[in-house]
């Protein structure tokens, strides 16, 4: 399926980690729960961060047209999704997670500067918004730029401590550019807690739980 070899190809980057995330953890990344406003949340409930968020209705409407657009980028139509999430952004400019999806699909095009500008606008709109925090992770990372990735991914789960897929690539990241086990295996940790069980990320916990104590055994002989 597309969006499985989309996952494995921007979300870990390399073959040792692969990923094999679920349709809704995608769409997490743009914004699963719907066409929300900047700042305002569908709950009428402060987010995560403790921030004081200003209510306002989504339309029947644009959420029709935007769950359509969602709906036609999972069945892999990224043409007939961009130019849904296009016109719907003519319409509702100020909705971030329109601008993260067409980043998602961009960067699946291979068309990092626009997955780029869409990252962008979207950060323009509402600068802790964690999709687009994520999204401008994997960019980073993609870009070698590791240590710029990290702050990005940080910042995500600081504003949404319980944004999963940040955790995720905070996890792959930790363990493949700067070889930080530990931090590797509480991010993994934190992202099974958060998604459920995932049976690949459950083997990735155990060898770096291996990998771990048999550094550690290595330290204790040493010395």
């Amino acid at each position: 399926m597309w969006l499985q070899r989309y996952i494995k190809r921007q979300v870990a980057g390399a073959a040792l980690r692969s990923a094999g995330l679920a349709l809704a953890a995608l769409l997490i990344t743009g914004c699963a729960s719907g066409p929300r406003p900047a700042k305002a949340p569908d709950s009428g409930q402060s987010d995560a961060s403790g921030r004081a968020q200003t209510v306002r209705e989504v339309s029947p409407e644009a959420r029709t047209l935007y769950e359509q657009a969602v709906s036609v980028m999972a069945s892999g139509d990224f043409l007939d999704a961009q130019l849904r999430f296009q016109e719907f952004l003519l319409r509702y400019p100020d909705f971030p997670g329109a601008h993260v999806n067409l980043a998602i699909i961009f960067a699946a095009n291979g068309d990092d500067r626009a997955a780029e500008g869409s990252i962008t606008d979207a950060l323009i709109i509402d600068p802790e918004y964690p999709p687009a925090l994520n999204q401008l992770g994997m960019l980073l990372r993609r870009q070698g730029s590791f240590p710029q990735a990290e702050a990005a991914y940080l910042k995500a789960v600081t504003v949404r401590p319980d944004y999963a897929l940040a955790h995720y690539n905070l996890g792959v990241l930790y363990e493949l550019y700067f070889r930080r086990l530990g931090d590797a295996l509480q991010h993994f940790q934190r992202y099974q807690e958060l998604s459920g069980d995932d049976k690949q990320v459950s083997k990735w916990i155990a060898d770096l739980e291996r990998r771990i104590s048999s550094n550690r055994r290595t330290a204790n002989v040493t010395e």
